[in-house]
């Protein structure tokens, strides 16, 4: 169902609210070029400073302006069993191809909890699941062996996988099926996640850089290895920059650079990047030729 390169869309505000303006002619520039796929209110949206109502107006209105060109997977998780239900079943409402849900955050829950929280949405929603598997945000890791329980159900199609850990791809593989929709979570790891099976990439740096990261799967999926790998080490500095600073201020800061006028303002905890991270930004984009002279 997914595959290529699928923006964790940024979401844009402007004097503290959401700019829809902004965000639909993201949308529609994402789209041309070359996106497969986007992801609202992910991490990267900024989805843990949102209120229910304003999470699913910016759902809403990506479902609208996408207008089926392309898949849209909203993001639906949350800690609270019961909240990550009404949240699929709103997505569901509004139109999203399928649900991004994370296993629960902070209270760490064992692994019957994690496959029963999982268990308990799919009993109330049948729209399809893309698991979030990012131990490094939520201290809560999805194993193998709840992955496999999991894909039992029809609607559990795939992972968003953040652990990097490389071993986890052939091990998802052999548990969950060749069919199995794994999708990188780690811009940087991309290209071996590729080769061991994966059908493509949520990723960070195409909000900033969408032609060249689906350029990059269209080469690798035509067998093109020596051009992936080419534009691989283009974008690679790019990756590593979108985390100079804490996420997604560098990404907001690269799309003022290559979108004049985009607004670039964050949401409390989140801040503006670091001017260390500003010039590492700034480096990587010259790198992969995406600032004018």
């Amino acid at each position: 169902m997914f595959s290529g390169s699928i923006p964790a869309l940024v979401t844009p505000f402007r004097d503290g609210s959401f700019d829809e303006a902004a965000y639909r002619s993201f949308i529609d520039w994402q789209i041309e070029e070359g996106s497969s796929g986007l992801v609202p209110c992910g991490t990267t949206g900024e989805a843990a400073t949102q209120s229910f109502e304003e999470h699913f107006e910016v759902v809403r209105v990506c479902v609208d302006q996408a207008g089926g060109r392309v898949p849209v997977i909203a993001g639906c998780g949350s800690n609270d069993t019961q909240s990550a239900i009404k949240n699929l079943n709103k997505a569901k409402e509004l139109g999203a191809t399928a649900g991004l849900v994370v296993p629960p955050y902070y209270n760490k829950p064992s692994q019957e909890g994690i496959y029963r929280h999982f268990e308990a949405i799919i009993a109330a929603c049948d729209l399809p699941i893309v698991l979030y598997n990012v131990p490094g945000r939520t201290a809560s890791d999805i194993a193998v062996e709840t992955m496999q329980r999991l894909r039992k159900f029809p609607s559990v199609i795939g992972v968003k996988d953040a652990t990097a850990d490389m071993d986890r791809i052939s091990a998802q593989r052999a548990a969950c099926g060749a069919d199995f929709c794994q999708l990188s979570g780690n811009d940087y790891l991309t290209l071996g996640y590729l080769a061991m099976g994966g059908a493509g990439c949520i990723s960070v740096t195409a909000n900033v850089a969408p032609r060249l990261c689906a350029e990059f799967q269209a080469a690798w999926a035509r067998g093109d290895t020596d051009e992936a790998l080419a534009l691989n080490d283009r974008l690679y500095p790019l990756h590593g920059a979108m985390f100079a600073d804490a996420s997604p201020g560098p990404a907001k800061y690269a799309l003022t650079k290559v979108r004049p006028g985009f607004p670039g303002e964050l949401r409390l905890p989140m801040t503006w990047p670091s001017e260390e991270a500003q010039v590492l930004v700034d480096s990587a984009l010259g790198h992969a030729g995406l600032l004018e002279d």
